[in-house]
């Protein structure tokens, strides 16, 4: 499944309260780049463990189905935002690299 990069980064902003910020907009007293990547890849590993722990009691017959179903489901959304920024860094950093001097 393909995520625009853009709509992820939108999504991740409104789950995280922002919902006001336009994208690209930086926002006056807002949270760091840097800060920014760690709230997202700290959120993304969160929610791998919950998955993983969600998947570990269902084995063990003391979960649910859908609590699985949905952390995973979470988990994933959770990694393409993180592969979506990833893939925008390098490609920012790939036109740097072809700006002549």
């Amino acid at each position: 499944m393909s995520m625009n990069p853009l709509m992820a980064a939108r999504a991740y902003a409104q789950a995280q309260g922002a919902g006001g910020a336009t994208a690209g907009a930086a926002v006056a007293g807002g949270p760091e780049f840097s800060q920014l990547l760690s709230n997202v890849m700290g959120d993304m590993t969160q929610q791998t463990r919950v998955a993983e722990t969600n998947m570990t009691q269902a084995v063990q017959g003391q979960g649910s189905m859908i609590d699985v179903v949905t952390s995973i489901s979470s988990a994933e959304a959770s990694l393409q935002t993180v592969i979506a920024v990833r893939d925008q860094v390098i490609s920012a950093y790939q036109e740097i690299m072809r700006m002549p001097i």
